[in-house]
């Protein structure tokens, strides 16, 4: 055993070191690329001190990415890596800059990396005064390898003719502002194979009718911080579209869903206050929902059903919650699993004062044939209306197989508390169940 250490320890020598260089220099390049395109560029570059094998490693990057917080010659780096680059496609550039003054080689940056055919473009600019970017509109007017384009904050976009980004996928827009609506619809329409679209407004200032036509689109996100006084909305027509998220929208003067046939999942939430809108019509295709709306603020879709529908997730915070849970359990015949979450992590006030629940006029067909699973999450067991909808659940589906109630923690110390949450919970147990298998658990967050 000493004499291995000894020659393990004493005689490799200097030796030692070179074969350890040669190990790292003798991965596959394939695989060298790989790691290194997980660091910034500049750290990359950087790297070329280690092996005369990898001066020129880095210029066959499939991925560059800049960052003008960690550089003080940021433009000059970005230009000259962009120009030694040799790699026959680039897949991924992306670029944060925080000073206006290196933003203005940007369209060189672009310039250089349309040429060199890339496929995911990532722009984020981030600057501490109010300004604006504006996104040369030239290499929009033809393209037909980028795949995956995202700006971010501080861009402004004007297009004062239609796009052409023929291979464009996905697009995803974060905080940037619109010259007009033309400029939205020249871009949009602009991009026919567009699949993904991922919108974060901060307010209709910009852009009053906010047009979504993508005959291509299969998944909507639109997020909107705006909180005003019924201005402004959007008008979505996307006959493909299967994966809608929207929220955010309090106070818009419209949401008009015109053409989503093929929606498979939608999520909505935190909407209120629309003067206009035909939200909860647009989902009667989908299979999966989650929703969060106020029902007294909504358009219930009279005659509507939801034939599709097999898994809902309902918010219960809402003042009347428990009539849109009504309206939903009626018009979804198949729905099998049913959610009710309360977004509150501490308990609230009892029942509201005067509350009244329009329950169904009969027992709904979901419950009686197809309804199989139930989950109360934050169950507030104290609330008359929560005890009612639960007891109301377990009386009339008759083929639950599992109801699953989740409370709110308490301390130990408030044995009143506790005495007082089992005691109810045991009521509960021991209501009578339409189905003879349900399996009634309790658990606690």
């Amino acid at each position: 055993m000493e004499q291995k250490c000894k020659i393990g320890g004493e005689g490799l020598g200097n030796r030692g070191l070179v074969n350890e260089e040669d190990r790292l220099s003798e991965l596959p390049e394939a695989l060298l690329l790989h790691i290194l395109s997980s660091l910034p560029t500049e750290t990359v570059i950087a790297t070329t001190v280690l092996s005369k094998s990898w001066k020129s490693l880095w210029k066959m990057l499939p991925k560059l990415k800049f960052d003008s917080r960690y550089h003080q010659t940021f433009s000059e780096n970005v230009c000259r890596s962009l120009i030694s680059h040799k790699a026959p496609v680039l897949d991924s550039l992306h670029l944060r800059v925080e000073d206006k003054g290196d933003a203005l080689e940007m369209g060189l940056w672009i310039g250089i990396a349309i040429a060199r055919n890339v496929r995911k473009l990532t722009l984020k600019f981030v600057f501490q005064e109010e300004s604006l970017v504006r996104i040369p509109s030239g290499w929009c007017s033809f393209n037909d390898t980028l795949e995956i384009l995202k700006l971010k904050s501080c861009i402004l976009l004007d297009f004062p003719s239609l796009v052409c980004l023929k291979s464009l996928r996905k697009l995803h827009l974060y905080h940037v502002k619109f010259k007009d609506e033309e400029s939205v619809c020249n871009l949009l329409c602009g991009c026919s194979s567009l699949e993904d679209l991922f919108v974060h407004r901060e307010s209709c200032t910009d852009v009053e009718t906010f047009t979504i036509a993508v005959p291509s689109l299969q998944r909507l996100t639109i997020y909107d911080d705006y909180c005003g006084e019924g201005v402004g909305g959007y008008v979505i027509n996307a006959p493909s579209l299967k994966y809608l998220n929207i929220g955010g929208f309090n106070g818009l003067e419209f949401c008009l869903i015109e053409k989503a046939p093929e929606l498979v999942e939608g999520k909505i939430s935190d909407i209120f206050e629309i003067a206009n809108e035909n939200i909860l019509e647009s989902l009667t295709s989908a299979k999966r929902l989650s929703i969060n709306l106020s029902p007294l603020k909504i358009k219930y879709p009279i005659g509507k059903i939801f034939y599709q529908l097999l898994s809902l997730e309902l918010r219960t915070f809402s003042y009347e919650w428990w009539n849109l849970l009504s309206f939903m359990l009626d018009s979804s015949p198949k729905l099998q699993i049913l959610k009710l979450i309360d977004p509150y992590r501490f308990a609230r006030d009892d029942c509201p004062v005067g509350w009244e629940w329009s329950r169904p006029k009969y027992v709904p067909e979901c419950l009686l044939f197809h309804l199989e699973t139930f989950v109360w999450t934050r169950y507030e067991w104290q609330r008359e209306d929560e005890k009612d909808v639960a007891t109301y659940i377990l009386k009339n589906a008759r083929q639950l197989k599992k109801a699953t109630f989740i409370t709110k923690s308490i301390i130990p110390e408030n044995l009143k508390k506790l005495e007082k949450r089992m005691e109810i919970l045991n009521q509960l147990a021991c209501e009578a169940r339409a189905s003879k298998s349900c399996r009634l658990v309790f658990e606690s967050v």
